[in-house]
C-alpha cells in the first residue's frame, strides 16, 4: 500500500496547494469550499492507505522481484451473504426521495439507513483475526 499511499498523498497535496492558491485570488466560496472537501477526501484515503502499510508492512506487489507465488493464499475476510446492503440501499433511495417529497419522508429513509450502515459497521466486530 505504499504506492497508492504516496499517490494519494500527492493528491492531497495538489489539492491543498490549489486551494491555498484559489482561495487567495478567488472572491466566491463555493470553488474554495470543493478544493478544501477534495483536499480532505484524498487525505482520507491516503491515510487509510498509510494505517494499512503499516498494519500489513509490504506486499508482494510492492517488490518488484517478487514472484507470483509471493502472493498466493487468502487475501482477507469477506462477508457470506448479508441483508444489510438491500436495507441501506432501501434507506438511501427513501432518504433521497424524502429530500425531494418532504421531510417526513426523509426522516423515514434516514430510519431505514441508519440500521443498515449500523449492521455493515458492526455485522462482524467480535469477529477475531
Amino acid at each position: 500500500m505504499k504506492a497508492e499511499a504516496w499517490l494519494f498523498t500527492g493528491v492531497a497535496g495538489f489539492f491543498a496547494v490549489t486551494a491555498g492558491i484559489y482561495g487567495w485570488f478567488a472572491r466566491e466560496p463555493v470553488g474554495k469550499a470543493a478544493l478544501v472537501v477534495a483536499f480532505l477526501m484524498a487525505s482520507l484515503v491516503a491515510s487509510f492507505c498509510w494505517a494499512q502499510h503499516v498494519k500489513l508492512g509490504r506486499r508482494p506487489a510492492d517488490d518488484g522481484s517478487a514472484e507470483i507465488a509471493a502472493g498466493a493464499g487468502p487475501l482477507a475476510f469477506f462477508a457470506p451473504a448479508s441483508a444489510y446492503p438491500l436495507l441501506t440501499a432501501a434507506g438511501a433511495a427513501v432518504l433521497a426521495l424524502g429530500v425531494v417529497y418532504g421531510t417526513w419522508l426523509a426522516l423515514i429513509g434516514f430510519g431505514v439507513l441508519a440500521p443498515g450502515v449500523a449492521g455493515f459497521v458492526f455485522q462482524y466486530a467480535r469477529r477475531e483475526g
